[in-house]
């Protein structure tokens, strides 16, 4: 079957790159089953910024290949990552506007992604101030998923818990052009096209797509228009230049978040302010990037990279307010890398920076029900802008057994808004820190691996999280003045490999990872409310831990059993704070309360995830899946006094499909549904909510259906 060979073919090239250079061959050993999660042999990229075997790397990382999410929906990240240990995803609406965490950085968020660093072909699709939003990440076009879990700061700004990086699907290796057609509940409908173009010189991948769903909550429905492209072409037989390109446009409605006694009533009702408003996110933004890399030298034991980037960015959020933002931003980064023989060892160096300015005026007008009045209120100019350069060495303290790791990185980030009405009315904010990481990996077998680490991160505030408060130190200023960046003391220690009996009857092979995290976070930022809006603050001390465990095991041919659960453990050792809330017929009260010792909110204690796929081939033209997977979180508190818990949660779904080859035509049909038991449950906490609305319901029973027409040139 074409097709499928073109899937995993994509599954087995390091890195999603596209091109092989001598050295990334040297160090990739034979894949027998692609079709294994936690397969130590597969090259990445994203972990160490280098070429290197995730059995190799001493941290915990995993890779998900487009053939482990062929069949399955394909709306938002919880589709698609939703078995991953230690990623906890909260989804709102059931489209792109997911709350992402690793390790329990990133729950702080309300909107967006913060604490994780998110990349697409390796280029930061992350603002300059580590806040990001996904629209343009299609789910159609990606090949592959790098995640790195844990403290990364080391080597990407803002990345206290981890890094995601989607590849597109840009390693097939003969041309093609396929139709998608995705159908579901709440009238979701997904159609585009998908097309690779291969040659001797060049390869290039274009896919569009439109999304449009009506949302399973009043008020809930959004559409996108989605375009990405990749252009690749060798220049020399050790060098590679690409182009990589997208534009978005959409717009996301959103409900809101209910109190206790509204999710009680009607779960899926909207709250009548955010409607009322016509709270909305309307976006309209393009990057155009370019990549040139090149390995030189005895065995191409050099490498140079070099990625610049422009981006344009229009927005308009509807609240309290309506804001028209504009943002034009110029980025660039950059690596050399050196592979080193020493008294009979090969040893690695490497230095590389990164830099991303990004600029533009913000207008605010009164909202009219979801319209801008006529009239200005306000008007400034927003500069962000972060800097940073790091160094990685990696000593090989025993041949093929022993690496150590070290790392370490500088980085500012600046903010600076000018008021474009008062010209007296300018603030200026720069964070800066230097985070160094020492890593160990132990090989117990050549399949089989222990590793351990021990670094500092530092996570500036993101643009939003300084927007003034009434009751700041300072409320005449354009930017808290009292935020400050968080930093943390992180250490882990792990083992990871597979277990292989070839030609046994049941359990060929079993891959799994086991890691145990401890992270001492100062100066955490957490939201908070006044009159109704959402602030950010410094608690104390906060500590986190936990245990991540993955196993994905081949039972027979062709059925394989998957477990994910991680165990967190979020506790306030010290965090006193000013509270705003409102009494019982709305009068503002404020009070100083001590939350030391209460559990922190938005993340559950216990979830995790089992799953169960059979994948048979009844011929060369016929092949068929099935998966079942169960999927469970236990209660969340709501806000940092653990005033109210969520109840628990347990959802089953199935999917279903068949891929059959006639020629050169390929027809891939495949359905399912979730939450089969229809069960009401909260998917995502608006922590600290003053007026108690903290509660938003996740997605009923649901179905889908998707049908794929693929042609091979």
């Amino acid at each position: 079957m074409r097709i499928f060979s073109i899937a995993l073919f994509g599954v087995l090239v390091p890195a999603g790159f596209g091109h092989t250079f001598t050295y990334a061959q040297d160090s990739t050993a034979v894949l027998t089953d692609t079709t294994i999660t936690y397969s130590i042999d597969e090259v990445v990229v994203t972990g160490t910024r280098t070429y290197k075997r995730i059995i190799d790397i001493p941290f915990s990382i995993q890779r998900v290949g487009q053939s482990q999410f062929r069949f399955d929906r394909k709306v938002s990240t919880y589709d698609v990552l939703g078995s991953v240990p230690g990623l906890f995803m909260e989804s709102r609406y059931g489209n792109h506007d997911t709350r992402l965490s690793i390790r329990g950085f990133g729950s702080r968020s309300n909107s967006g992604i913060r604490g994780v660093r998110i990349l697409l072909d390796g280029i930061p699709e992350s603002e300059p101030d580590g806040q990001t939003r996904i629209e343009a990440i299609d789910f159609q076009s990606i090949g592959s998923i790098e995640i790195v879990k844990g403290n990364s700061s080391s080597l990407y700004t803002n990345a206290p818990g981890g890094v995601i990086n989607f590849i597109n699907d840009n390693t097939f290796p003969s041309s093609h052009l396929i139709s998608f057609n995705q159908f579901g509940s709440f009238g979701l409908r997904q159609n585009g096209f998908k097309t690779g173009i291969r040659t001797h010189e060049y390869g290039f991948l274009t896919t569009y797509s439109y999304h449009q769903a009506r949302g399973y909550r009043a008020h809930s429905e959004d559409y996108w228009h989605i375009l990405n492209s990749v252009l690749e072409a060798s220049p020399g037989d050790d060098s590679k230049l690409s182009v990589h390109g997208y534009f978005v446009d959409g717009l996301i409605r959103l409900p809101g978040s209910l109190t206790a006694e509204q999710f009680r009533i009607d779960p899926y009702q909207a709250n009548q302010r955010d409607v009322d408003r016509d709270s909305k996110r309307i976006s309209r933004k393009g990057r155009v990037g370019i990549r040139y890399q090149s390995f030189f030298g005895e065995a191409n034991n050099h490498e140079v990279e070099v990625t610049t980037y422009g981006t344009f960015k229009y927005f308009e959020r509807t609240s309290n307010v309506y804001r028209i933002i504009n943002r034009t931003g110029l980025g660039a980064s950059g690596r050399y890398v050196y592979h080193y023989p020493m008294f009979g060892r090969r040893h690695e160096f490497s230095v590389g920076g990164d830099v991303f300015y990004q600029g533009g005026p913000i207008e605010f007008y009164q909202n009219i029900g979801g319209m801008k009045s006529d009239i200005l209120t306000g008007l400034t100019d927003e500069t962000i802008s972060n800097a940073g350069a790091y160094f990685q060495m990696t000593f090989n303290l025993l041949p093929e057994q022993m690496d150590l790791l070290l790392t370490g990185r500088y980085d500012k980030v600046v903010f600076d808004v000018r008021n474009q009405i008062l010209a007296a009315q300018n603030s200026y904010r720069r964070f800066e820190d230097f985070t160094p990481k020492a890593a160990l990996n132990y090989k117990l077998t050549p399949t089989i691996a222990l590793y351990t680490s021990y670094g500092l991160s530092f996570d500036s505030p993101a643009g939003n999280e300084l927007d003034n408060f009434p009751t700041s130190s300072d409320p005449n200023s354009l930017l808290n003045p009292d935020l400050e960046p968080q930093e943390s003391k992180n250490f882990e220690l792990g083992i990871k490999g597979n277990v292989i009996a070839f030609n046994a009857p049941v359990f060929e092979r079993v891959g799994f990872e086991v890691t145990y995290f401890h992270s001492l976070i100062e100066n955490e930022i957490v939201p908070f409310e006044v009159f109704g809006d959402v602030f950010f603050r410094n608690s104390a001390r906060t500590r986190k831990q936990g245990v991540e465990v993955g196993v994905e095991a081949t039972i027979i041919p062709g059925l394989t059993a998957n477990v994910a659960y991680t165990y967190s453990n979020f506790t306030y050792d010290e965090y006193r704070a000013g509270v705003v809330q409102f009494d019982s017929v709305g009068n503002i009260v404020t009070s100083n309360q001590d939350f030391s010792g209460n559990i922190a909110p938005s993340t559950p204690m216990h979830y995790g995830s089992v799953s169960l796929s059979y994948n048979h081939d009844f011929s060369e033209q016929v092949g068929a899946f099935l998966k079942g997977t169960y999927r469970y979180a236990t209660g969340m508190y709501v806000d940092d006094a653990n005033s109210a818990k969520t109840e628990g949660y347990g959802l089953t779904g199935l999917t279903g499909g068949t891929d059959l080859t006639f020629g050169s035509f390929n027809i891939l049909l495949s359905g399912g549904v979730q939450n089969i038991a229809d069960k009401v449950y909260v998917a995502f906490v608006n922590t600290n909510s003053a007026r108690e609305e903290f509660y938003e319901a996740g997605e009923p029973v649901n179905y889908f259906g998707s049908i794929n027409l693929g042609y091979t040139f």
